[in-house]
């Protein structure tokens, strides 16, 4: 996974596109409303997709772009999302 080809580097991309647009627009879990907290969002959850095969595993061998297992890339990434916007909310609620 370290050394990813450009395709690999879109999949995951998207992946991280989509769930956090679910997670920011409809779902409205965000620290802060606007289209920067969603372009945060996706950073972060880059990184948690990224992480995501490594961490949970090797699933469904034919949902797969040579290491980039999609389904633990979205548990990865939707994981990232939720406890890094959970953590700011509780640090931000314990210093009001």
């Amino acid at each position: 996974m370290i050394g990813m080809d450009f395709v690999s580097f879109l999949i995951l991309l998207v992946i991280s596109a989509v769930v956090s647009a679910i997670l920011h627009y409809p779902l409205k879990f965000y620290v802060r409303p606007g289209f920067v907290s969603y372009l945060s969002k996706v950073i972060f959850g880059w990184i948690g997709a990224w992480l995501g095969t490594p961490v949970f595993g090797r699933w469904f061998g034919g949902l797969n772009y040579r290491e980039v297992y999609i389904l633990p890339a979205i548990l990865g990434c939707a994981a990232i999302l939720v406890m890094l916007v959970d953590l700011v909310k509780t640090t931000k609620a314990a210093s009001s």
